[in-house]
Formats: structure tokens, C-alpha cells, sequence
């Protein structure tokens, strides 16, 4: 429990520098709009991206959803927070790419020290029966046997 509280903490302050970087250094962003996009993002990117994706897709498509992830819910709530598309669009692509950064480094973090669990195949289908054998509802009728 603890090792998840210090994933979801690493992702905070990283999102909270990403967004700060994003939307406060670039644009004029406050300190609520950051905080909030920094913790919409963690969340739904903790749950999604590292619980669910990470173990069953691996790092390298988990990060790319994370990026794909980031950059909508930016660009979604960013235009109702921010009047400028400019800062939108922007801010979306930049946010998005520098959490994807940040993202490759709390994925190391995670492989190191919190213990996901692993997905079990699924039993129900098994795979050795997988073939059809059948024979043909509608033969040639102009070959004889």
C-alpha cells in the first residue's frame, strides 16, 4: 500500500513540474489550473496507465497511451480553462510529451520496487483445439470423388 502511495506522490510532483513547465513557463497559467490538470492526470493515468496497461501492454505502450491520454484530457478541460487555443494546443503537445518523459522514469521506478500483478491468460480458450475441421457444406459439383 505505502509503495503505491509513492508512485502516485513520484507522479504528482513530476506532473505538477510537467504541467509548470507546460502551461506556466510558456503561458500564464495559475497555480490552481496547474494543480488541477497535474491532479486529474495522475489519477487517471495511475489507474489506467500503471495498473491496468502497464502489466498486461509493457512500458513502451504504456507510455504511448500515456501520451495519447495526457494529450486529450489537456486539450478537452484545457478549453474550458484556458480561453486562448493557442494555449491549448500548445500546452497540450508539450504536457503530453514531457509526462511521456516523465512517465519512462516512474515505469523504471515502478519495475523496481512495487510488485504489479500479472494478468493470468485466459484459461477458458484453449488454443491446442483452435483448428476447424470440417468438410465443405458446398462442394464443386463438377468434381467427382
Amino acid at each position: 500500500m505505502m509503495k503505491h502511495l509513492n508512485v502516485l506522490l513520484i507522479k504528482l510532483i513530476s506532473s505538477i513540474l510537467v504541467f509548470w513547465i507546460a502551461f506556466d513557463l510558456f503561458f500564464d497559467a495559475t497555480f490552481s489550473q496547474i494543480l488541477s490538470f497535474a491532479l486529474l492526470v495522475t489519477i487517471v493515468s495511475y489507474f489506467i496507465g500503471d495498473r491496468i496497461l502497464l502489466p498486461r501492454l509493457g512500458n513502451a505502450q504504456s507510455v504511448a497511451i500515456d501520451f495519447f491520454l495526457t494529450y486529450s484530457i489537456v486539450w478537452v478541460f484545457g478549453s474550458v480553462l484556458f480561453e486562448s487555443y493557442l494555449i491549448v494546443a500548445w500546452g497540450s503537445i508539450i504536457s503530453a510529451a514531457l509526462f511521456a518523459v516523465s512517465e519512462l522514469i516512474v515505469h523504471a521506478y515502478i519495475a523496481r520496487n512495487v510488485r504489479l500483478p500479472v494478468p493470468e491468460r485466459n484459461t477458458s480458450f484453449n488454443q491446442r483445439l483452435a483448428y476447424e475441421f470440417a468438410e465443405e457444406q458446398d462442394p464443386d459439383p463438377r468434381k467427382e470423388k
